[in-house]
């Protein structure tokens, strides 16, 4: 069965910055994502690569910085009370999550001071040449409830 839009696409995937070493694979979690194709769930040059393919197939995808999680634009820093960070151990050049208005960010911890953190509002990935290795595992039909929630249910995805 080949990817297309409305079909649920269970795949590895393995991300690295275009010539250097892996920064994040799904092997190591053990799970592959699972995703509704088509509904913009993962970058659009990534949708774009898979697009037509099957189970089973292992592919490369370069993705250019302004098609994966856009340049790096100065001045996205901001300054957040510590609180917000709870009990965790903060340093310069962390990545943490944020839980925002407008759901969790990931941010990197730039100074820490004693009631205050700065940080880069920046994606961690912006600004940088990506190549994606991705392995096919699973393409079936969505259900009707999936379609509907827009997103997938069971293994791999959401659960209500």
């Amino acid at each position: 069965m080949k990817i297309e839009k409305d079909r649920v696409v269970r795949f590895h995937y393995a991300v690295a910055e275009a010539g250097k070493e892996q920064l994040e694979s799904s092997k190591v979690v053990g799970e592959p994502l699972a995703i509704l194709f088509g509904r913009g769930q993962i970058i659009p040059s990534l949708e774009k690569a898979m697009d037509g393919r099957e189970a089973g197939d292992s592919f490369k995808a370069a993705v250019t910085a302004s098609d994966a999680y856009g340049e790096r634009r100065d001045g996205l820093s901001q300054r957040i009370p510590k609180k917000h960070f709870g009990e965790q151990k903060l340093a310069p050049g962390m990545q943490v999550v944020l839980n925002t208005n407008f759901g969790p960010r990931a941010v990197t911890i730039q100074k820490v001071g004693m009631s205050v953190v700065d940080v880069d509002l920046n994606h961690p990935m912006a600004g940088k040449d990506l190549e994606f290795d991705i392995e096919i595992i699973e393409v079936r039909e969505a259900s009707e409830e999936e379609i509907a929630h827009g997103h997938v249910h069971g293994e791999g995805g959401h659960a209500h």
